[in-house]
């Protein structure tokens, strides 16, 4: 088990570092790239700057030195990194570790609320279909998760903005909270702190349903087919045999091993779906990190760019590793054999 473990944690830092290296030779590198166009645009702006001046320019957003050899620049590069500074960014006013620590609440508020309440539809309405197998019910439903899981979340948000944004304008069509509304989170000024919860929910509520439409029916059938596996299994039987009341049998024995096996999947796509929100923000005006990684991408700005391509990358990570460690814990076959297998 303890070997298991240390592979994982091994295969995490070196999926990080690979990542890290991955961000510095894109920038370092590539013909034409960030430091090539980056040192351009400060020459086009100012003409009469030394070479000196801009190499110091282009260290600071990029974290590089253009004139040192490669491996001076990629130890620079990750000793920063550990420090926090991916450097400034070009087109905002700030650093991109600021924008990014400003950024990521928003968009882990909108995606971590979007899969709770997805996961919990998702299972409920599988757990219901498993116990319904063969009724119209259960053909209907499977039928309705296909279709909503086949279509991009940005479709949703397009259709969603278009018809409750515009047409009925029920919610707002952008920003993270009302201009009007101080962001306040305060114990001592609850109706303060109320006001801007149910704001910030009232902005992020048409995001969330896009994002749900598309992800609720993936785990309903998901969960549909582990329960219909094991309501045939013969312990289920014996359960009923004994006379154990029906509540009991599909609460503990049903949903609670039918769960399990989508876990792992509910972490992994919190990661994924951290990558997943570049469109959505985008739509909705959204400011969180898949809005300001189109910014970047739309002003040329390579350090912030990189910077939330790195984020992301280890965000998705990360969530694989708690995944693969934690799967065991809540179900022990799975921990003794991963140990053993490991």
């Amino acid at each position: 088990m303890d070997r298991y473990y240390i592979e994982r944690t091994f295969q995490l830092v070196l999926t990080i570092f690979a990542v890290m290296s991955l961000t510095f030779f894109l920038i370092r590198l590539l013909p034409g790239g960030p430091s090539d166009a980056l040192r351009a645009q400060l020459r086009e702006s100012n003409p009469s700057m030394s070479q000196a001046e801009l190499n110091r320019r282009v260290q600071a957003q990029l974290n590089v030195m253009p004139d040192e050899p490669v491996h001076v620049q990629y130890v620079n590069y990750v000793s920063d990194l550990f420090r926090g500074d991916m450097g400034d960014s070009i087109s905002q006013s700030g650093t991109v570790a600021e924008i990014i620590a400003g950024a990521a609440p928003w968009t882990i508020f909108v995606v971590g609320s979007a899969v709770l309440i997805a996961f919990l539809i998702g299972i409920t309405m599988g757990a219901l279909m498993a116990y319904r197998e063969g009724s119209r019910f259960d053909s209907g439903s499977t039928i309705l998760s296909v279709l909503t899981n086949s279509v991009p979340d940005y479709i949703y948000g397009i259709i969603l903005l278009w018809i409750v944004g515009y047409q009925i304008p029920l919610f707002p069509t952008g920003g993270r909270y009302s201009s009007e509304t101080e962001p306040t989170i305060n114990l001592i000024a609850p109706g303060e702190t109320f006001a801007f919860v149910f704001d910030a929910a009232y902005h992020a509520a048409l995001p969330v349903i896009s994002i749900i439409l598309v992800a609720w029916g993936g785990w309903a059938l998901g969960m549909r087919g582990n329960s219909i596996q094991i309501l045939g299994e013969d312990y289920l039987r014996v359960a009923r045999l004994r006379g154990l009341p029906r509540r009991r049998i599909a609460l503990r024995y049903v949903g609670r091993n039918a769960i399990l096996p989508m876990y792992t999947s509910m972490l992994i796509t919190i990661g994924f779906l951290l990558g997943g929100s570049i469109i959505i923000e985008q739509v909705f005006s959204y400011p969180g990190m898949g809005y300001y990684m189109i910014e970047g991408l739309n002003r040329r700005d390579y350090p912030l760019m990189m910077g939330i391509f790195l984020v992301i990358t280890t965000t998705v990570a990360i969530a694989v590793y708690i995944a693969d460690l934690t799967y065991g814990l809540i179900d022990p076959r799975a921990g003794i054999n991963g140990g053993d297998s490991g």
